[in-house]
């Protein structure tokens, strides 16, 4: 049975300095090459003539760097592929959807996010469902990949601010 995730992070940037970030290939590269996965890539990233922003990346884990619970179910390296859809920013909010999946495994991630003001910040908010279509251990999959989530969710927000910083 699916479950979903609620998780929030602030970031000292504005909604626009946060979304310009994201439009910035050398911010997703960059992002990527810290994100401590094995292999990276930048599959695609695109910018539609409204601002409208896709990106889709790979991530690779291999094989002896995965807990148990994933080993149970998976063999090799653990391939995930996710996929952004970023709206312009319109008053003062950009909303996205989220795609993620396994490649070679019954486990599916979809969501969305939302960056609005916050404070002197801006805050992303995000609604993830995870599914992982395993017999009696998929559950527990299924949690163990929403706590990962929400370490993930800090260390992109604090990747950003850094980022931001810098680039301003």
């Amino acid at each position: 049975m699916p479950r979903s995730f609620d998780m929030a992070a602030d970031y000292d940037g504005s909604v626009e300095q946060i979304h310009q970030a994201f439009a910035d290939e050398q911010y997703w590269l960059q992002r990527l090459a810290d994100s401590g996965a094995d292999t990276v890539s930048l599959d695609s990233m695109t910018h539609d003539a409204d601002g409208t922003l896709d990106v889709v990346t790979t991530q690779t884990l291999s094989a002896d760097r995965l807990p148990a619970v994933v080993t149970q179910f998976h063999r090799g390296d653990l391939i995930f592929v996710r996929e952004e859809r970023w709206t312009p920013v319109t008053d003062g909010r950009a909303t996205a959807t989220v795609k993620g999946s396994v490649t070679g495994a019954p486990a599916t991630l979809s969501g969305t996010m939302a960056l609005v003001p916050s404070g002197a910040g801006s805050r992303l908010e995000v609604t993830a469902t995870v599914e992982v279509r395993i017999p009696l251990v998929g559950g527990k999959v299924e949690n163990f990949i929403g706590a990962q989530l929400k370490d993930l969710l800090t260390s992109e927000q604090q990747f950003t601010t850094a980022w931001i910083r810098e680039n301003a």
